[in-house]
């Protein structure tokens, strides 16, 4: 059907530089690719098995150079879908580094659209999670793991290292760490911990549904169990009716602006296309 094929970040970056290349599909995992935190730090989960995945910044840049070839201009969608898929899990160390990778990839966009004057971007979620930071975990401190949770001013600062030319923190299993707890979850082991061996795995599979696992418990003997506040059928953290963040930068993103139904963003977009409705026929 015409389409260059690109199965790791290699063939991905020589596909998208060919000037000819109109039509480009990469499929670089199985299932779902890994993180930012794994692939550039801690190499877990499936690092070892597919070692050249692309990182999203690469896939944006790759799709706005074959897409922007087209005379009549383009749409790209671009979803950093892990930060969801690691909110999940109540993995927030996961999810935060592939937010920062969704960021590195909005400004590939806001590079591109800087050079030109008719190009509309638009950053929103497609739901929220339950996630919030209440303080500082402060490992020096003495008593049970929650005693170690630092709030309003007894805080204090994380001491996470100064992050590096691409925005991350290299290292963050440090001793002062950002207190960030969920509102909506099952069973689990609270361990306030980086989990540096794979993605957090919050349950297993019980008698009568699922309950926390207790794998964590035995890693760390100050884990706290948790008595889960969604059904026992849950295995995971599920998403919330929080209002989420929209912005949007270039030519219509004065329709973008105070609270808006999704069903606006939209109309927006269409009217940003110049799209109309069909005439209706008698």
């Amino acid at each position: 059907m015409g389409y260059a094929v690109a199965t790791d970040r290699q063939q991905l970056s020589s596909a998208a530089a060919v000037p000819g290349t109109r039509k480009l599909f990469g499929a670089f995992h199985p299932d779902n690719m890994d993180g930012a935190l794994d692939r550039l730090f801690l190499k877990k989960n499936t690092v070892a098995q597919y070692p050249n995945q692309p990182d999203l910044t690469e896939m944006t840049k790759a799709a706005i150079d074959v897409l922007s070839r087209n005379p009549d201009g383009f749409v790209l969608m671009v979803e950093a879908a892990l930060i969801d898929k690691f909110n999940h899990p109540l993995d927030w160390e996961r999810a935060a580094f592939d937010t920062i990778m969704l960021s590195n990839a909005v400004q590939v966009a806001k590079d591109f659209a800087a050079k030109r004057n008719d190009t509309l971007i638009i950053v929103v979620p497609d739901h929220t999670h339950s996630g919030s930071i209440a303080g500082v975990i402060d490992d020096v401190k003495s008593g049970a793991l929650r005693e170690k949770v630092g709030t309003y001013a007894e805080s204090g600062y994380p001491n996470y290292p100064k992050p590096n030319s691409a925005g991350y923190p290299e290292k963050i299993d440090v001793s002062r760490r950002m207190a960030f707890f969920y509102g909506a979850y099952p069973d689990h082991y609270e361990t306030m911990r980086p989990k540096l061996d794979g993605t957090f795995e919050p349950v297993a599979k019980g008698d009568k549904g699922f309950v926390a696992n207790p794998k964590y418990k035995q890693q760390f003997d100050d884990a706290a169990h948790v008595d889960g506040n969604l059904p026992h059928t849950a295995d995971s953290g599920v998403h919330t009716a929080d209002d989420a963040v929209l912005n949007a930068m270039g030519p219509g993103a004065d329709r973008f602006r105070g609270f808006m139904d999704n069903t606006e963003v939209f109309r927006a977009i269409a009217d940003a296309l110049g799209l109309a409705p069909a005439k209706r026929r008698n």
